[in-house]
């Protein structure tokens, strides 16, 4: 299994810290969770049903013509390989590291490529993945950008893939609204924006005709009774939604200027978090670590992706420990 953040179990038993004692930043979900609401009993009895007002209250808050509910984005990453025979898949990276290993694992061809490499390639690809906005990176690729790379691609068959599991805050961002068009297939997260990733609910925005195959390939009943009920009712809240763009943008922009005010201005990051590289990064991640502060570190190009803290005590505690690390309290 590929690492993640939000391990904090594993943290809790290495530094012996008792899990109520950290403060996890390790994760890109915002930290306000919508409020549950009352789920009834029949929806824990019966089978779920898919004309239950779901997918139109995603199709509304995400402005797609046709959705399919999926238990999670990453049910969609790992089913679409196979709806197509072996090929060359391009995947801008570093990305969520999950869609290079899903396509690899099914016997495709895989070429990590950075941005500026893509249109060398993309006429030899068969597929090309993009995340946007990128996570860990926290690029943004404008949607012109992106619906001229998937004209390219759809002329010979092949697909663009865009994993928007970050968009929420910047809905004008989104290929939602062209999601109908032929190989271009749209994945959206409900955990994040939402701070509900534990429900494992996800949606796939594309063509109806491509919708029933992926249906016919995860299956029936994927998504429970409960998890429908929740996310209509999270995706109907209209005013909720402005409140978190409103506190999470707020929240990531006090991140920025937190970590420039320590030498540690971030290279890139969202609304949901914020991402450093620094050579540094093994040694800041275990000095967080040891006060109790859990970072996501990515090794391989020595960076640190930074949740947001939610309340004004877990500021507080990240700041001192980054002052403390800034004022050399750190082995060099």
């Amino acid at each position: 299994m590929l690492e993640h953040g939000g391990r904090l179990r594993g943290a809790v038993q290495k530094y012996g810290i008792d899990e109520a004692d950290w403060l996890d930043l390790s994760s890109g979900i915002s930290p306000w969770s919508w409020p549950i609401p009352a789920i009834p009993t029949q929806a824990w009895a019966r089978l779920p049903e898919t004309d239950d007002g779901l997918e139109a209250a995603a199709c509304a808050y995400y402005g797609a013509p046709d959705v399919l509910p999926v238990a999670g984005s990453q049910a969609a990453i790992q089913a679409l390989p196979r709806l197509r025979q072996a090929g060359k898949v391009g995947v801008l990276s570093p990305c969520y590291a999950e869609h290079a290993e899903a396509w690899r694992s099914s016997g495709f061809l895989v070429r990590e490529v950075l941005e500026h490499e893509v249109e060398r390639f993309i006429d030899s690809l068969d597929v090309l993945v993009v995340v946007n906005p990128n996570n860990p990176t926290g690029l943004s690729l404008t949607p012109e950008r992106l619906l001229d790379w998937h004209a390219r691609l759809a002329q010979r068959g092949a697909w663009l893939v865009v994993d928007e599991a970050f968009m929420d805050n910047t809905p004008d961002a989104s290929l939602a609204a062209h999601s109908q068009r032929p190989g271009l297939i749209v994945l959206r997260s409900f955990g994040k924006f939402f701070g509900l990733a534990g429900v494992r609910l996800g949606f796939v925005l594309a063509e109806s005709r491509f919708l029933k195959v992926l249906a016919r390939q995860i299956g029936p009943w994927s998504v429970s009774g409960p998890t429908r009920i929740l996310g209509q009712a999270c995706l109907a809240d209209v005013e909720g939604h402005r409140l978190q763009r409103e506190r999470t943008a707020q929240a990531s922009q006090r991140l920025v200027e937190l970590l420039s005010r320590h030498g540690l201005t971030p290279h890139g990051g969202c609304a949901l978090f914020q991402w450093l590289v620094t050579p540094l990064a093994a040694e800041l991640h275990e000095f967080c670590a040891r006060r109790g502060i859990l970072l996501r570190i990515f090794l391989h190009n020595s960076s640190l992706r930074f949740g947001l803290p939610r309340e004004e005590a877990d500021w507080q505690r990240l700041e001192l420990a980054l002052s403390e690390f800034a004022g050399g309290a750190h082995d060099h």
